[in-house]
């Protein structure tokens, strides 16, 4: 009984949330085009701020992704928004010009969408007929389109999946949830960590002379064999590993295993899904559970809504091998959850919590208040407010509240313009801002040379000057944890790799900065620690 009423209850929450929709908050950096490239950044909003187009909008579902520096919004209605980097096509709109206001996608405005996830440099979209479509990079096949010939696509293109349900996107790569028997999970994209889940990184050489690797793209999206006697429900995808559960409440994990994101005890890639031995017996998932995907983490609340988490927690301190409960959030009924780069959001109950590590303001604590904290603490000037969804990318978070019982407080929250190169009709439904142009670009940073990279290193044609920040290095793929393992993919497990003592190349560690530990950083407001009710 207590599993059914628990069901009923989610399926009221998701109609809520379809229906009434809210208000969406953004926090975080706004410098699109440099974000992880440059530091000492401006522009940054460090509260939750409104977005001038989108006040009054019913905004019902938000999304980023760990490796994303664009956003993707959609309303009750359908309409689907989007802003941020757009170097390769990924929001959509038929060019590569930056948006830094959210704007209407056009190309879609003959279909309702309900659903939508955001890689490094594509999106994908899910419409209420169970159709996706996407657009951005494709050079890995990341758009399902069944050809990776068009690198870039910048309108929306059909994926070749039919039955949606719903999606997420890792950075180079995409999954889909159908109603298809024997193939409720479907993927395309970059095979590299096996995070397709098909046994196999398609690894080979570039030249029968040369011990350059590459990996096959794979652009015809395919069922994952091994759960074809499954349905899967929820997923979520980190950078380069996804996280799974099924209607029976087991967990499965697969892809880059370094730092025991996987939660497996070990820090071995698994080329095929694999049970998480943690969520089995009296501990399966219930069916109102939450699962979200970091760069380098994984969580989902169990049994009695317990948030477990594993996988590189902090930026100091050991790694979590295996699923352990997060006693600061014990008690708590948390609704939504999402996890950017390093930092993590909640709703629950009748708060907002954020922490991690931060460096642009994307927890929402505010000017004079600290930027990373190291454990769960309560965004102060949310409190009180209803929480409908959350949504996290790499250095920036979104967060949707109802509007309802709230008096006059969304009024005295920041709002934010924009830039724009000439002021226009700011009614989102019109679609006619003319944004500024962003600064020509490599969305990647340099090419390294090492042959197991190659993939990554030829992500982007352009050449680029810029070097990339050190925390993009961590998001996108540990090279050198890679390097490490052996033909069989075993690595240590200590979680001490060279990424975290070398800032060199893509797989680098925690920048310099991230050396004066977020815990060590005095509290000023008294309430860090543990949330407390109210």
């Amino acid at each position: 009984m207590a599993a059914v009423e628990a069901e009923k209850k989610a399926e009221e929450e998701e109609e809520v949330k379809a229906v009434k929709g809210g208000e969406l908050l953004f926090c975080g950096a706004t410098a699109w085009e440099t974000i992880g490239r440059r530091k000492g950044l401006d522009g940054n909003l460090v509260s939750p701020t409104r977005l001038r187009p989108l006040i009054g909008i019913n905004i019902c579902f938000v999304a980023s992704g760990s490796a994303s520096c664009h956003c993707v919004a959609l309303d009750v209605d359908g309409r689907c928004y989007t802003w941020g980097r757009n170097e390769k096509g990924q929001l959509g709109h038929g060019d590569r010009i930056q948006r830094d206001r959210p704007t209407v996608v056009s190309g879609l405005s003959r279909h309702k969408v309900i659903g939508a996830g955001a890689g490094r440099s594509h999106t994908v979209v899910v419409t209420e007929d169970g159709d996706s479509l996407a657009f951005g990079w494709n050079k890995h096949g990341q758009l399902g389109t069944g050809s990776a010939k068009n690198e870039v696509e910048g309108s929306p293109v059909r994926c070749l999946v039919s039955e949606v349900r719903n999606t997420a996107c890792g950075a180079d790569f995409t999954v889909w949830l159908t109603s298809v028997e024997g193939a409720s999970i479907v993927t395309a994209g970059l095979p590299q960590y096996g995070q397709l889940g098909h046994g196999t990184d398609n690894e080979y050489n570039t030249k029968d002379s040369s011990v350059r690797l590459a990996y096959e793209a794979q652009p015809r999206p395919k069922a994952i064999s091994s759960l074809a006697g499954e349905t899967i429900v929820k997923v979520a995808c980190g950078t380069n590993h996804t996280v799974a559960a099924d209607k029976n409440g087991y967990v499965y994990t697969w892809g880059f295993g370094g730092y025991g994101r996987l939660g497996h005890r070990e820090q071995k890639d698994e080329w095929v899904p694999r049970r998480v031995d943690v969520f089995t017996k009296h501990n399966v998932l219930p069916p109102d559970a939450v699962v979200s995907a970091g760069s380098v983490n994984s969580s989902c609340t169990a049994g009695g809504g317990q948030l477990y988490m594993w996988g590189k927690i902090k930026n100091t301190g050991d790694d979590w091998m295996y699923p352990k409960p997060l006693m600061d959030l014990s008690g708590w009924h948390l609704r939504c959850m999402d996890s950017g780069g390093m930092h993590h959001f909640v709703g629950a109950d009748r708060s907002c919590i954020s922490w991690g590590h931060a460096q642009s303001g994307e927890l929402g604590y505010g000017p004079n208040a600290q930027k990373s904290s190291a454990v769960p603490k309560k965004v102060d000037i949310l409190e009180g407010i209803h929480v409908i969804g959350v949504a996290c990318g790499f250095a920036h978070s979104m967060v949707i509240v109802e509007r309802t019982d709230i008096g006059d407080r969304l009024e005295q929250l920041d709002v934010y313009d924009g830039k724009a190169s000439i002021e226009a009709n700011e009614e989102p439904q019109s679609n006619t801002v003319v944004p500024k142009k962003a600064k020509k670009g490599s969305e990647n940073p340099k090419k390294r040379k090492n042959s197991k990279d190659v993939s990554e290193s030829e992500d982007d044609g352009e050449s680029s000057n810029d070097d990339s920040d050190e925390d993009e290095g961590q998001l996108n793929g540990q090279a050198e944890n890679k390097r490490q393992q052996n033909a069989k993919g075993r690595g240590k497990t200590t979680g001490k790799s060279t990424s975290e003592k070398k800032g060199s190349s893509r797989g680098r560690g925690r920048p310099p900065s991230a050396k004066k530990s977020s815990e060590s950083t005095p509290a000023k407001s008294g309430k860090r620690g543990r949330p407390r009710k109210t």
